[in-house]
């Protein structure tokens, strides 16, 4: 307890956390302590009681992937029946649509696939940039990885001629845990963690802004969970080019992994840490694609200020068996309801004129 209380000052006072100080309080804190620590984080970051949301859409541009990661229910073997890699009509119609109801940024993510080279890539981005005004946040680091290797490119290189095609930013997908023991058991395929934090910082390091997140409730332990924190935070310190951390729970419908779904407050718990540790990244992001809209409601006094997208399309949760939808009247109403004003924003958390 005396543990505890020492912590709770420290945080009044605004000192940094440590690695043990927040193990500490995943484990034993009361989840009211939680909210109201993380609150405070979150009300010195964010004074006003605003809470930003994007317009934009997932687009999947392929579904086959040789990573065949034990939690994925989205990938298709190359040989499977159901692989594709989308047209430029189908890739035009989702934009054109997006676009239609005030989208202002497509998420281009897809799976590690051997048929696609990188030329193909920067075809794709060309193909948007030289058709729409749209921002393209794109290719995880996985992705990234995979196109350097194949073409031979370093990362510097392969970055530098996807930012020259289009390329804006890049989600923080494929970090799951950003711990190599339980990265071998869960994705033995898929790249180390050094390799995923080598990609974040030569993007940042380039100008590239991106996002960071973290899969939990599978085989990790809690200080599986603060390891990756303090990962973040010490890249973040070195570059500064993380805009958002989205903590999130792994579903295990469909998947290759056999384990209970983390609750609601195991959820909570670990946003409101997240908050707590990442003192440096502005903006925390709750899931209500994984969550649902109370809990992400709940989140928004664990330490979220940003509801993240309305997803107009979704597909590799989906895949998992959840599908929650969110227009973007409910997304509105949502915020409201929970005692906060709503504001649209773009990529890099600038607010959108929506008329």
């Amino acid at each position: 307890m005396h543990h505890l209380e020492n912590i709770f000052k420290k945080v009044n006072s605004g000192s940094r956390i440590d690695a043990d100080d927040a193990l500490i309080l995943l484990n034993h804190a009361g989840i009211l302590d939680l909210a109201d620590l993380a609150s405070l984080v979150r009300k010195k970051l964010h004074p006003e009681p605003i809470v930003t949301y994007v317009v934009d859409r997932n687009i999947n541009y392929t579904n086959i992937c040789k990573s065949g990661c034990r939690f994925c229910a989205f990938y298709h073997d190359s040989d499977k029946a159901g692989g594709y890699v989308i047209s430029e009509k189908d890739l035009a119609a989702k934009i054109r649509e997006t676009i239609s109801i005030g989208g202002t940024q497509i998420l281009l993510q897809g799976g590690l696939n051997p048929t696609i080279h990188f030329k193909d890539y920067l075809k794709m981005l060309r193909f948007i940039k030289d058709n729409f005004e749209i921002h393209i946040h794109g290719f995880s680091p996985p992705e990234i990885l995979f196109m350097a290797e194949k073409s031979s490119l370093t990362i510097t290189e392969t970055l530098t001629k996807l930012m020259e095609a289009g390329l804006g930013s890049i989600p923080g997908g494929g970090a799951e845990i950003l711990v190599d023991d339980v990265r071998n058991q869960i994705s033995p395929n898929k790249y180390l963690s050094e390799q995923w934090l080598d990609v974040m910082r030569t993007a940042h390091k380039l100008g590239l802004k991106t996002t960071a997140t973290m899969m939990f409730g599978h085989i990790e332990t809690n200080e599986h969970i603060i390891e990756h924190l303090i990962k973040i935070r010490d890249l973040q310190k070195e570059t500064g080019g993380f805009t958002a951390f989205i903590p999130w729970t792994f579903q295990p419908g469909n998947t290759r992994l056999e384990v209970t779904e983390a609750t609601a407050v195991e959820y909570l718990r670990v946003l409101s840490v997240s908050r707590l540790v990442l003192d440096n990244v502005m903006n925390i992001q709750a899931s209500w694609v994984t969550q649902g809209e109370k809990i992400a409601q709940t989140a928004l006094i664990f330490g979220a200020n940003d509801l993240g997208s309305t997803m107009i399309e979704e597909n590799v949760v989906a895949a998992a068996g959840v599908k929650f939808r969110l227009p973007k009247g409910e997304m509105i109403r949502l915020i409201q309801d929970a005692g906060y004003e709503p504001r649209q924003r773009d990529c890099f958390y600038n607010a959108v004129e929506t008329g």
